[in-house]
């Protein structure tokens, strides 16, 4: 009875300790679990209209998500064809950066995309306290809507090429950086997405760019194309300087001044610089040099969204594309590469703009403007100018 007892005791003994470990190892998880949904909940979500100076300029913070595909064997984001995904607007200048890469270098089918609504909607529309507008993805079978303050529209649920999110059928692309766990809180795009881990790489424009045209050769149409030659690096990085400061951005700085003496500087930038690559493109064939390069790339989805959307709504009228011979004949040479029209969709690029942001223009009136894609399909002789 003595031995048996002793038995019966070590099997509990050993059944408690498996049972506590157990539990233990369970509420470790939990614990975990719940402490990154704090994290979660504890990100102030928002947006480039919320990186304001105290003096009224605008002051873009830089993206965090900064991870490298690379062929090195110890990295751990691989080329492989399938393997990544593009989120993009057609909207966006800097997503419209990476559409156009990937046109160009012919990596249609080594890298899938999705194209998100152009129109910024409460991304958490269910919890009345949250108040974050931004990028969501099309639902060719929704309901038309308003802006976020009831007004303007109806827009559609979908444009061309808007459809729902195939990864994790995310509502908007927040739940997408959500579920990466992200901590900063700035839900842009582009986003390039890894799909055998289910997490972002990156989402630095300028960054995808260079990937998209170094490290996936062997899965291109165009494996030739080299938008970042070692013997321009040099001339590349300075243009790109001065342009993303006082011209990609500029243009942001123009628009979301608070301030008059804001505005004023950063038109005065602007004007400057749009008047150095009028004279440069006059010199030379692209604005790095003879050669096309990401430099073009950058600058051109600046140009095209001049005229239509920049000089009404962010207040840069003191130049534009159609009155600057050189820069006009540039961007038609651009706009004519082959698969870079079909990178442009001025609908969606005007609807985001002037529908997005109900401070700025209520009522969501989208201005009718000229056919400006149709004056970028018109004849170049960018080649005769410069043999």
């Amino acid at each position: 009875l003595r031995r048996r007892s002793h038995k019966m005791y070590n099997f509990f003994s050993r059944k408690c300790v498996f049972t506590t470990t157990t539990l233990f190892l369970h509420r470790t998880l939990a614990v975990k679990a719940f402490s990154n949904s704090e994290k979660m909940s504890a990100v102030t979500a928002r947006t480039a209209l919320d990186e304001m100076g105290k003096d009224g300029a605008f002051k873009r913070k830089e993206s965090v998500w900064r991870d490298v595909i690379s062929k090195e064997e110890s990295s751990k984001f691989l080329p492989e064809s399938g393997r990544y995904h593009l989120v993009v607007a057609m909207a966006c200048p800097w997503a419209h950066r990476a559409l156009i890469i990937r046109a160009l270098k012919g990596l249609e089918d080594a890298i899938s995309v999705s194209i998100v609504h152009p129109i910024w909607r409460k991304t958490k529309p269910d919890n009345v306290e949250d108040e974050h507008c931004g990028w969501v993805f099309g639902d060719p079978n929704g309901e038309p809507f308003p802006n976020t303050k009831g007004l303007g529209g109806p827009f559609p649920p979908a444009y061309p090429g808007n459809e729902p999110d195939p990864i994790n059928n995310s509502f908007a692309v927040r739940d997408l950086y959500e579920f990466a766990q992200d901590t900063n809180g700035k839900y842009t795009v582009p986003i390039l997405w890894d799909k055998k881990l289910n997490t972002i790489v990156n989402n630095e424009s300028s960054e995808i760019i260079r990937m998209l045209s170094s490290e996936f050769n062997e899965f291109a149409k165009n494996p030739d194309l080299d938008i970042y030659p070692e013997a321009m690096k040099e001339s590349i990085d300075s243009v790109n300087e001065w342009i993303y400061s006082t011209v990609n951005n500029g243009v942001y700085k123009c628009g979301f001044a608070k301030s008059q003496e804001a505005y004023t500087e950063a038109i005065t930038e602007l004007t400057e610089s749009f008047d150095r690559v009028e004279s440069i493109l006059g010199k030379q064939r692209f604005i790095a040099g003879d050669t096309f390069t990401e430099a073009d790339i950058r600058l051109f989805v600046t140009l095209l969204r001049f005229d239509e959307v920049y000089v009404v709504y962010f207040k840069t009228n003191t130049r534009s594309v159609l009155t600057s011979p050189n820069i006009l004949n540039y961007c038609r040479e651009i706009f004519q590469m082959d698969g870079v029209a079909g990178t442009v969709d001025m609908e969606q690029i005007k609807t985001h703009y002037y529908a997005s942001h109900p401070y700025m223009n209520m009522y969501s009136i989208i201005p009718q403007g000229r056919d400006f894609v149709g004056l970028l399909s018109e004849p170049h002789n960018r080649g005769e100018l410069f043999p």
